[in-house]
């Protein structure tokens, strides 16, 4: 008899999945959202509908700089895992209020401030996010349970 995943374990499974249909190479990364153990929504990283994607024209760099100085480029042609997912529900109307987003990696400031926004109360991330000291603190103040699986920096 085969050991089946906790339900965690098998929607973390299923965000590896979902990220597969992203479509720039920087940050192939998924959400799926749960209510009650049924999918609400998924997302992944992608341009908005109808605009050209990464793997298409290439990537949409801007040099953005950290607190420290530390100056990194990032794409800003597509939107979050967890933005997508949260668009699509707002699409089709579909709550967010009390459910659970699975999440590659944990999610960085306006993704949190966003899942604050619309109820969200339990985020499972596979792995560390570099700069998330900001989304853990919103995450507290908003009093969203946060579980990372892997202590380890998300790599991209």
């Amino acid at each position: 008899m085969s050991d089946r995943p906790s339900w965690d374990e098998y929607f973390v499974g299923l965000v590896d999945e979902v990220a597969s249909r992203a479509t720039c190479d920087r940050g192939r990364s998924g959400c799926v959202v749960v209510r009650d153990k049924r999918i609400i929504c998924t997302g992944y990283v992608g341009s908005p509908p109808g605009m050209a994607h990464c793997d298409e024209v290439g990537h949409m760099m801007k040099r953005l700089v950290d607190d420290d100085g530390t100056a990194r480029e990032h794409c800003v042609r597509t939107i979050h895992a967890e933005q997508n997912a949260i668009c699509q529900a707002a699409r089709y109307g579909l709550p967010l209020q009390g459910t659970t987003l699975y999440c590659t990696m944990e999610p960085c400031r306006v993704c949190a401030t966003l899942i604050a926004s619309v109820g969200i109360t339990r985020v499972v991330a596979k792995r560390r996010y570099h700069a998330a000291q900001d989304s853990r603190e919103i995450f507290a103040q908003a009093g969203i349970e946060l579980d990372v699986v892997e202590d380890v920096v998300e790599d991209y």
